[in-house]
C-alpha cells in the first residue's frame, strides 16, 4: 500500500465515522445491532468473533463457527484502541501508519493490550459521542473493517432517528 493509498483510505474511514451516527444506542439497540452481525456473517459462513459494548459493559458476544479464543483477545484489544482513542481501530492503525510508525511506537502502548488492526469501529450518538463499540474479528483488518462498517449502515438504515 502506497503513501496515497494510506492517505486515501484514511480520509475514507473519516468520513464513515462522521456519517455512521446514531440517534440512540440502547440496550436492545446492542443487542440488534449484535445479531445483525451474526445474521450477515452467519449467511456468508464468516469464522468470527461480534463484540458489542455499551458504555464499559459487554451487551453482546459471539463467536461463530470457525472462530478461536485468539480472536476473543483481538477484540479485547481492539476495543481498548476504540476507547482510548474514541477513532476505529483501524484508523488509529493507519494513521501511525502514515508517521512512519507502528501505533506501539508512537503511543508507547503494548501490542498485547492494544490492537490498531481494523475490526473495532465506534458507536456515535449525535449530540453525545462515543457511547460504545462494535467490534469483529476474524478476517483481515480490511474485511472486518469492512464488515462492521456494512452492519452499522444497515443498522442506522434500519433505525428510526
Amino acid at each position: 500500500m502506497t503513501d496515497d493509498d494510506v492517505a486515501a483510505l484514511i480520509e475514507t474511514i473519516e468520513q464513515q465515522e462522521r456519517e455512521l451516527v446514531l440517534g440512540t444506542f440502547t440496550a436492545d439497540d446492542a443487542w440488534r445491532l449484535g445479531c445483525m452481525a451474526v445474521d450477515i456473517a452467519r449467511d456468508r459462513g464468516l469464522p468470527i468473533v461480534v463484540d458489542v459494548r455499551r458504555g464499559p459493559q459487554q451487551a453482546f458476544h459471539a463467536a461463530l463457527e470457525g472462530a478461536t479464543p485468539d480472536n476473543d483477545s483481538w477484540v479485547q484489544r481492539k476495543v481498548r484502541v476504540v476507547e482510548r482513542f474514541a477513532s476505529s481501530s483501524y484508523l488509529a492503525g493507519l494513521r501511525s501508519r502514515r508517521r512512519g510508525q507502528t501505533f506501539s511506537e508512537q503511543h508507547q502502548l503494548p501490542f498485547q493490550e492494544f490492537a490498531a488492526a481494523g475490526g473495532g469501529f465506534p458507536v456515535r450518538v449525535a449530540g453525545v459521542g462515543v457511547v460504545g463499540v462494535l467490534t469483529v474479528s476474524g478476517l483481515t483488518q480490511a474485511d472486518d473493517h469492512a464488515l462492521v462498517v456494512e452492519v452499522l449502515t444497515r443498522f442506522r438504515s434500519a433505525t428510526p432517528a
